[in-house]
């Protein structure tokens, strides 16, 4: 496979991976799922999604796919998505010939959706230094303590430090890095931010704008190496939501007449 499946090639292959992950998963589950279906190369996952205008995005091409993919599956009524950003069947019978349905075509607009706008904010608006404050107030919004940014220079790619607690019991020290990208991190850079967290933390925080390589996601979880958390862009726009740090939602009241009751009276 020498290019990223067009989304109409992915609609089936999403409704199969959903399926194999019992009806339901997260964008991320459903993401690995269709790349093990499809057996998609290494180069052709971490490939970025370049916009009309010839800007590289902070979403791969994958991602940019599939969420066309999704927005059209919810459109058919095959889809449906939680708050929690779960998507899950509808139990809708999906007709293999809808794969070749022009809806969302080249020639439309690219889909601007919220987190593409919050994440280009962050990136494009916000200094290095706005941008760890406000990891820092994610940071104790979650129940962190003690937290500090420290951002200097020659400081090994530590941003800043603090206290995690669990269940107001255990206390963990961690270090946290937080880069404003538009592409990816590497397995490099994860191997460079454990080297200088040795001996300082407990525990690793790594959080960006951008997205992460699969050789980068392994590398976090290597055995025999300190495990390193990691926040993607998509994962913190989603924090900032829940948080309401930045991110204001507005719930639109939708009155109908309920005429079958009136008939009863």
């Amino acid at each position: 496979m020498e290019k990223v499946p067009h989304r109409n090639e992915l609609m089936v292959p999403t409704v199969e991976a959903i399926k194999a992950l019992g009806g339901s998963g997260t964008v991320a589950e459903i993401a690995e799922k269709v790349i093990s279906l499809l057996g998609l190369p290494d180069e052709l996952v971490v490939q970025p999604h370049i916009t009309k205008r010839g800007n590289q995005e902070h979403r791969t091409q994958l991602e940019y796919e599939l969420a066309w993919v999704r927005t059209i599956l919810k459109q058919l009524g095959i889809l449906e998505n939680s708050i929690r950003g779960v998507w899950a069947l509808t139990g809708k019978k999906f007709r293999k010939d809808l794969a070749n349905i022009s809806i969302g075509s080249e020639d439309d607009a690219e889909p601007l959706d919220w987190q593409v706008q919050l994440r280009t904010y962050l990136v494009e608006k916000l200094s290095p230094v706005a941008f760890e404050h406000l990891i820092q107030r994610v940071l104790r919004e979650t129940g962190f303590t003690q937290v500090e940014v420290t951002g200097k220079s020659g400081d090994g790619g530590i941003d800043g430090k603090g206290i995690a607690k669990i269940n107001g019991i255990l206390s963990f020290r961690i270090v946290f890095q937080c880069k404003r990208y538009r592409g990816s991190v590497s397995a490099s850079q994860i191997r460079d931010f454990r080297g200088a967290m040795q001996g300082r933390a407990d525990k690793g925080l790594f959080i960006t704008t951008g997205y992460f390589t699969r050789d980068a996601l392994k590398e976090a979880i290597r055995d025999g190496a300190i495990a390193i958390d990691l926040v993607d862009g998509e994962h913190l726009a989603e924090k900032l939501k829940d948080l309401s740090l930045g991110v204001r939602v507005e719930h639109v009241e939708n009155v109908t007449i309920d005429a079958e009751w009136f008939n009863s009276l």
